[in-house]
């Protein structure tokens, strides 16, 4: 997510490293890189001229503070614009008061409407809502049938009339449905063009002006960078929209979609969808001060530790705390465990990119997957209870035999190896942070108290001599 950005404003960043202070040159210097990284990930001019201006007028005269650089410094003044500029806080959904809450999925062809709109009931199902979805695109083939197959699929069901009713037709009946069968969450998904034309903003206006909806939300695809912002110009002038729904975020995303939004129409971005698998990994709520700090390298341990809650049993988490805080290390027989349910919590790079540090190291190929789930089980089903408990014992001979035993190649059972060992190093850097999310300060005290220990130890031992 945000990668080339994410590498050119650290970049940016090291241009400070060994400086005293921020001065009025080495400011200078910095934003002129952090200008061109942000109009090269296709944020709007405008936008990054104020967005510099802001960043200059906070950096320029301040002394270090405490145990900040002044790259931490100029990190953490670029974090807090950031954030500022995404809305700073977060923007739930509007739950109608009594009756049904109706939200209206807006956006043009391509967006990835529908299947936001399937992850959009499958979210507040499981939250304990009772959701209803609406099949009014009449004109793109096939686009009644994807919507039943997703809503058969996060099992809610699926109003439609056909395609020989009208869009307005459909949504009102749809909302009347729910009325009369207790659904209170009702989600139009509508039509949408390849490109915005009068006939579909008409058609949108009566479909509001009929249901009144409590949520008009824009379906934007976030690759499509600085033409998203303006699909959201237009769309929000002419429909009021409530909110934003960001798309494909796991794709090459330059960055441009999400920090000129905001700023651009004034609405907030409410969620953000990853891939194109219907269920609550792939869709959250969009936080600005978690976004700037996945932009900036820096993780985000808030959401992972929300989705982690959300998939690991109270138990299965115990467990796993003691053996961390104990720095026992997890196991074969936890590797197993752990693979099944990470799969659980969204894909592997997105789950690594929210630990600072880590995502640059993950090895290729780690993802987990069917068949790596069957030849992992078959490895370690091959493996002695010791070996399980203790992979330091196993020789060369020891793999040979497993991979023997479990129809699989020695390259095979080096590479659970490696992955174990990697994964004890994220869990164990994850468990080893101080509070949710590291500041600046800590980072830098870490690094600090680190560099005291090493030298403690190293004049213990001349003593010794």
């Amino acid at each position: 997510m945000f990668e080339s950005l994410t590498e050119k404003l650290q970049s940016a960043f090291k241009r400070l490293s060994g400086q005293g202070k921020l001065t009025e040159k080495n400011v200078a210097d910095v934003l002129r890189e952090v200008r061109l990284a942000l109009l090269e990930a296709d944020v709007n001019f405008k936008v990054v001229r104020t967005f510099i201006n802001e960043v200059r007028s906070r950096s320029l005269g301040q002394e270090v503070l405490g145990s900040l650089t002044p790259e931490l410094q100029i990190a953490k003044i670029i974090g807090d614009e950031l954030t500022k500029l995404m809305g700073e806080a977060s923007v739930k959904i509007e739950l109608a008061s009594s009756g049904p809450t109706v939200v209206l999925m807006v956006g043009l062809q391509g967006s990835g409407k529908t299947t936001a709109s399937a992850k959009l009931a499958d979210k507040y199902k499981k939250e304990g809502r009772n959701p209803l979805l609406a099949a009014a695109d009449i004109y793109r083939p096939a686009a009644i049938k994807q919507l039943q197959v997703l809503g058969q699929q996060v099992e809610v069901p699926v109003f439609t009339l056909g395609t020989d009713v009208s869009p307005l037709k459909i949504a009102e009946s749809a909302v009347q449905e729910a009325v009369s069968e207790g659904y209170n969450f009702v989600i139009i998904d509508t039509a949408g063009r390849l490109h915005l034309d009068e006939e579909l903003m008409d058609e949108l206006k009566s479909i509001k002006s009929s249901v009144n909806p409590d949520e008009i939300l824009l379906v934007v695809d976030s690759m499509t960078g600085q033409d998203a912002v303006n699909v959201a110009e237009r769309f929000n002038q002419d429909l009021d929209i409530s909110g934003v729904v960001l798309t494909k975020l796991d794709g090459d995303a330059r960055g441009g979609a999400a920090l000129s939004i905001r700023s651009v129409t004034d609405k907030p971005i409410k969620l953000v969808s990853t891939g194109e698998k219907v269920d609550a990994s792939t869709l959250e709520e969009f936080y600005p001060d978690r976004m700037a700090s996945r932009i900036l390298g820096q993780g985000d341990f808030k959401t992972l530790l929300e989705r982690a809650e959300a998939t690991f049993t109270e138990d299965q988490a115990k467990e796993i705390e003691r053996k961390l805080a104990t720095k026992q290390g997890l196991d074969f027989n936890d590797l197993l465990l752990q693979l099944e349910q990470i799969k659980q919590m969204g894909p592997l790079d997105q789950i690594v990119d929210m630990i600072p540090g880590v995502g640059k190291a993950i090895p290729k190929g780690f993802q987990p997957d069917e068949d790596q789930l069957r030849y992992v089980k078959a490895i370690i089903q091959s493996m002695t209870v010791q070996e399980r408990q203790d992979h330091r014992i196993l020789s060369r001979s020891r793999r040979l035999r497993i991979a023997n035993g479990s129809g699989t190649t020695v390259r095979q059972v080096n590479q659970l190896v490696d992955q174990l060992k990697f994964l004890n190093r994220m869990t164990q850097q994850a468990a080893g942070m101080q509070g949710l999310m590291p500041n600046a300060a800590k980072v830098g005290g870490t690094k600090k108290a680190k560099r005291t220990r090493v030298s403690a130890r190293t004049r213990r031992k001349r003593r010794r001599r």
